[in-house]
């Protein structure tokens, strides 16, 4: 399997477990109904910590979608600021990245 195969897999997997788990949070935060005042309470503070999950899960999703995207494009690995190579070891780590660690910085 070549790295761009192995990069493709590895973000449609994350993706993946990433919309399973936004659906899991969207299913605890509709779950809430509790009538009791310090339960709700209680209920709420749980609920920001979801919500900031979700948001942080939507953020990389449109970030992994982007990289599938420009891998159809035959523009992945490459930097979309600077143009430069993105460089496999940066891939290997962060392979919805689209910056070159010059950029990124």
């Amino acid at each position: 399997m070549t790295d761009l195969a192995q990069h493709k897999a590895q973000l449609e997997t994350r993706l993946a477990d990433l919309k399973a788990r936004l659906k899991d949070i969207d299913a605890e935060l509709d779950s809430h109904k509790d009538p009791d005042w310090e339960d709700l309470a209680t209920e709420r503070e749980g609920d920001e910590v979801l919500e900031d999950l979700g948001q942080a899960g939507e953020l990389e999703i449109r970030q992994i979608e982007a990289a599938l995207g420009r891998m159809a494009a035959g523009e992945y690995g490459f930097c979309t600021k600077c143009g430069s190579d993105i460089g496999e070891e940066r891939l290997n780590l962060l392979p919805h990245t689209p910056f070159c660690r010059h950029c990124a910085a």
